[in-house]
């Protein structure tokens, strides 16, 4: 084979691959060629594949189980607050032995309640803790990934013009007469050939699987920053709300002063709402940490199928 043919099979490979690039003297030129064109890249696809499973364990030390059970909790609590033990006929003023009972039992209510509020709160500042540890590491592994899925696609882009401009040759020298030899190395070539064509479907498998992984990472990023300064500031906002004015009813109650409950039971009502919100912002989250976890599924996939074993 020419020297500009071989340039050519070598512009597939990366600049520091082939100043590392050693044949062996008992391995034919051939089978040398045939070998980089089979595994073009391989480098670029081993470390996506480590990136993968590094993805993957920072994607599994992201746990929203304990939030959630918190906001259940006390999602599933709040409405057993009882306002009707603090009001008569409309109205409550002057406090009798009944309507005494009647407010201890509901200060005793609040008091669980504001312990659950509590241990909210301190998944809360947990969660959020976990989110910031992590978020340095995936962002770090999220750049390298993209510089290897590009770094693959340059090779695709490599292995494509070598690939039309073999084909090329190879039409204009099955056009010429030649010895058996000459068709032996041309047929030689074509194997090489499509050797390089399975290798660029392989490649093109990857470097798709990693970019959509990569989209899918940045896309759950945005939200699940939101999640955490939404559960620290509007949920933690609405609570603080809740349990200065439910306080300031149940402190009213001790002493018999007469109080107005509505400020309370709009502030309890604003909870609930909150809530929910705070729920259905962690099962949007828990969709978005699923579908980023299927799509590094298939990066696994993918880059296990273009993963070149190591010669025995």
């Amino acid at each position: 084979m020419a020297d500009d043919d071989i340039d050519r099979t070598a512009s597939l490979m990366t600049p520091d691959k082939l100043a590392r690039v050693k044949p062996q003297a008992a391995v034919s030129p051939a089978a040398w060629l045939n070998q980089m064109a089979a595994d073009a890249a391989h480098q670029h696809v081993r470390r996506i594949g480590e990136l993968r499973k590094d993805l993957k364990t920072q994607g599994q030390s992201r746990d929203y189980s304990q939030i959630t059970s918190e906001i259940a909790r006390l999602a599933k609590a709040a409405p057993k607050l009882d306002f009707s033990l603090l009001q008569g006929h409309g109205m409550w003023s002057r406090m009798t032995g009944k309507s005494k009972t009647a407010a201890a039992e509901f200060a005793e209510q609040f008091i669980k309640l504001k312990g659950a509020g509590d241990d909210l709160m301190n998944e809360v500042k947990a969660l959020e803790q976990q989110l910031q540890e992590s978020a340095a590491a995936t962002d770090l592994s999220l750049l390298e990934l993209e510089v290897e899925y590009k770094a693959i696609e340059k090779v695709q882009d490599q292995g494509a013009r070598w690939l039309q401009d073999m084909r090329s040759q190879l039409k204009e020298r099955q056009a010429s007469p030649g010895d058996a030899a000459a068709a032996r190395q041309i047929k030689d070539d074509e194997a090489r050939c499509e050797i390089l064509v399975t290798r660029l479907k392989q490649l093109r498998d990857v470097s798709a699987a990693a970019q959509a992984a990569h989209q899918h990472a940045l896309a759950a990023a945005t939200p699940r920053k939101a999640l955490a300064q939404s559960l620290r500031q509007a949920l933690g906002a609405r609570l603080a709300d809740w349990r200065v004015k439910l306080q300031a009813v149940v402190d009213a109650t001790e002493a018999g002063d007469a109080a107005s409950i509505d400020a309370a039971m709009e502030s309890h009502r604003e909870l609930q709402l909150a809530l929910k919100d705070a729920s259905a912002d962690c099962s949007q989250m828990r969709l978005h940490e699923n579908t980023l976890a299927e799509s590094l599924h298939t990066l696994k996939r993918q880059a296990e199928t273009a993963r070149v074993q190591p010669a025995a």
